[in-house]
């Protein structure tokens, strides 16, 4: 399972390597994107800041940007009410990698 790639512009763009749901940029900074799956959709700018080293959040230059879909849910019967009515639950289906879209910006070197 992989994600998107889109190449923003031209030229060198960052090292990376995934691991299950891991991305590590540069074998400097891994990040978990189960971890920040969240109701909404969720955006994380990844930079390189004054002194060369990455970091989340915005610094002096765009490495890359990850785009994270909102959770999805399934509705599951789960019995009946005291009317008997069928009662569902909410279950959040599993993380998908390939619904991820990273985009990578070029680096200076």
């Amino acid at each position: 399972m992989k994600p998107r790639v889109i190449n923003m512009n031209e030229g060198n763009k960052i090292d990376y390597e995934i691991f299950g749901n891991k991305i590590i940029f540069a074998d400097e900074l891994m990040l978990n994107l189960e971890k920040y799956e969240r109701d909404d959709p969720m955006h994380i700018d990844v930079c390189r800041d004054e002194f060369g080293c990455l970091c989340m959040g915005l610094a002096n230059n765009y490495v890359a940007q990850i785009d994270i879909p909102a959770r999805e849910y399934e509705y599951i019967e789960d019995g009946q009410d005291e009317e008997g009515n069928t009662k569902y639950r909410q279950e959040a289906k599993p993380f998908d990698m390939e619904k991820v879209v990273i985009t990578l910006w070029e680096v200076k070197e």
